[in-house]
């Protein structure tokens, strides 16, 4: 079994018009992590509904470890409306939902036996005080490299949960609208982007910045100043949704970075994998098998 990533965070449904999908930041990033043969373990709280049920059938039929998808008795399992807008779509992320309820105590436990070798963590589950808490004991538990995947969803951060979890992180992933809107929020100096993302590193003393372009591309900032980029990628065709492609992209970020990938060779491969999950509906493949070309490109 490959390196073990643990991942804190939201697991929900994605409620299109015509359905449901399973998903979630964290979920997403987990599932591709699993079908590239990894262990991610997913530290996360559903209510003891039909949803809950779905989930674990889906981890269980992909060989992931359930034993941090937490049974809440109260609150329903996550749900996201999804409202599909020309060329995109927009997200309608419902309150009091179970992930909002992790138990601290419970993951304490978990992470203090799995030892990860990377975890990963988002701003939407520090939404509640108990989700904070549990998280707050799982960065405190796991002594390894921490990525932070921003992902900001008004209004469900504020200026306090940014900077709590950029003081926490090693790598932080973004796209540049947020890094836009991060330059506002915590008064970044600078012009360019670059400069402002080395504003962020300094300030926050990060290792990492990493941002994504979608189809023009991405790149990355140092803490030596080491800008490496990767150009445009072409979109999958045929088009059929963007959603997930920066949960795609930054599980292969993480898994270039657990192997040991050169930094442009990661930024070319976590693009390429993203623009690849654009081809398919949803945020993650029904067939395993999408990620067999990959799995042999790149880890044989």
């Amino acid at each position: 079994m490959g390196s073990c990533v643990a991942l804190f965070g939201e697991v929900l449904a994605d409620v299109f018009p015509d359905g449901h999908i399973l998903g979630g930041a964290p979920f997403n990033v987990a599932r591709h992590l699993q079908g590239f043969g990894l262990n991610p373990v997913m530290i996360s709280r559903t209510g003891n509904d039909a949803l809950r049920e779905e989930l674990l059938a889906e981890m269980n039929a992909r060989g992931m470890d359930t034993s941090g998808i937490q049974c809440d008795p109260q609150y329903p399992t996550g749900q996201v409306t999804v409202h599909m807008d020309a060329g995109g779509h927009r997200f309608e992320i419902l309150p009091y939902q179970a992930y909002d309820y992790i138990h601290a105590g419970v993951t304490h436990m978990l992470t203090m036996s799995i030892k990860p070798d990377l975890v990963y963590f988002g701003t939407l589950a520090q939404r509640n005080m108990e989700s904070r808490l549990a998280l707050d004991n799982f960065l405190n538990d796991a002594r390894s490299p921490r990525f932070l995947d921003l992902n900001l969803r008004a209004p469900w951060y504020d200026k306090h949960t940014v900077r709590r979890s950029l003081l926490r992180a090693d790598i932080v992933k973004m796209n540049e609208d947020e890094l836009g809107a991060l330059a506002v929020l915590l008064r970044l100096p600078g012009k360019s982007l670059p400069e402002l993302a080395m504003a962020m590193l300094k300030r926050f003393n990060l290792k990492l910045v990493v941002i994504t372009r979608g189809e023009q591309g991405a790149w990355q900032l140092n803490a030596s100043g080491e800008l490496q980029e990767t150009g445009p990628q072409a979109m999958a065709q045929p088009l059929q949704d963007t959603v997930g492609a920066g949960d795609a992209f930054a599980a292969v970020y993480i898994l270039g970075h657990l192997q040991g990938w050169e930094a442009s060779l990661t930024l070319t491969r976590a693009n390429q994998f993203a623009s690849a999950l654009c081809a398919i509906r949803g945020a993650a493949p029904h067939d395993l098998g999408f990620y067999q070309p990959f799995v042999q490109e790149w880890l044989s």
